[in-house]
């Protein structure tokens, strides 16, 4: 039986290290393509809070959202990365994951995570939780050091990679596959995994841990709360459904902490509203100003399904107060469209 491949993972580095260093703080560990369930790590099959473990997540497939094809799940250990393969593995596979992915004993580093818990929901029923996304950490980072929040300023993981807080990594193997994603949708849903396939999921986690470790030693208290609040929201963005999430995990509650202090960060919330059918570059505007305009007026975020959908909804993300003034702007613009 052949060895499987292996690749490099970057070890949890030691506090006030700011670099990869040396080639004595990489590991080389082995790259498992799952299609069965006992492949898989037992401490992750059965969830425990004597064993709370944290690992990298990401998800692969043809037009990844909730009509599109899950194509594999890639977890990223300290000791070896999984490659869950949707396509061999089917349904079966990727529900006997779905304890770990709600899991409050596993936190699942991803980087922005609103598209795979979309597919996740909606193909397999799977309410993606605990979550850390490094999207949304390393804005909340920006923040405390300062830095004026800039609407639509999201990072991307490549950029997030060659910051040199975070190991100054060049990832232009990304690219490479960002035009055969191009070329052809669906070059995930080929089989037997190609040695670039197999190279390029590995990638996507292979840094998420040593991130992870890099990150939550700079967020304080506060930041680390918005961070498993936003988080959960995010994860709910386009999962709407009948219920109001009433079927999902309760969202993280205020430390009392932090409500000692008497500066209690207000709650976070998610609001869904319903755009004219038609009218949703009017409500956006040319080159996406109008919606610029009212990021620009509140704190809150503003996201739309494009695309892949759901169609004719804005998603608000952000404190009460906030979510609220984004929805009277985004109405106000929505009777503009209509007398005009």
């Amino acid at each position: 039986m052949a060895s499987p491949p292996k690749t490099h993972i970057p070890l949890p580095p030691d506090p006030g290290d700011n670099s990869l260093g040396s080639e004595t703080c990489v590991s080389s560990v082995p790259i498992h393509v799952v299609t069965h369930s006992s492949q898989l790590p037992e401490e992750f099959l059965n969830p425990s809070p004597e064993k709370q473990i944290v690992i990298g997540f990401d998800c692969e497939g043809a037009d990844l959202c909730r009509q599109g094809t899950l194509c594999i799940m890639q977890l990223a250990f300290p000791n070896a990365i999984y490659l869950v393969d949707a396509i061999e593995g089917g349904e079966a596979l990727v529900k006997a994951c779905k304890p770990a992915l709600e899991s409050s004993y596993i936190t699942k580093v991803i980087h922005d995570c609103k598209r795979d818990s979309e597919a996740l929901y909606f193909q397999f029923g799977i309410k993606l939780h605990n979550v850390v996304d490094t999207q949304i950490a390393y804005s909340l980072i920006k923040e405390q050091e300062g830095q004026k929040r800039v609407p639509d300023d999201y990072i991307s993981f490549v950029g997030l990679l060659a910051d040199p807080q975070f190991g100054g990594i060049s990832y232009d193997e990304k690219e490479e596959v960002r035009v055969l994603l191009r070329q052809d949708p669906n070059f995930w849903t080929y089989r037997p995994l190609s040695e670039l396939m197999v190279r390029a999921a590995a990638d996507d986690v292979r840094f998420l841990l040593f991130i992870y470790h890099k990150m939550v030693e700079r967020l304080n208290e506060r930041s680390l709360w918005y961070l498993a609040v936003r988080g959960a929201l995010y994860c709910r963005c386009f999962c709407i459904n009948d219920n109001n999430f009433a079927d999902w995990p309760a969202l993280p509650s205020v430390p009392e902490t932090l409500m000692a202090d008497n500066q209690a960060p207000e709650e976070e919330i998610l609001s869904v509203l319903d755009v004219p059918p038609g009218k949703m570059g009017c409500i956006i505007g040319k080159r996406g100003a109008n919606i610029l305009e009212i990021k620009e007026c509140c704190s809150a975020e503003i996201f739309f399904g494009g695309d892949k959908g759901p169609p004719d909804k804005a998603f608000i993300i952000g404190p009460v107060k906030q979510v609220k003034k984004a929805e009277a702007m985004l109405r106000g613009k929505m009777l503009h469209v209509y007398y005009h």
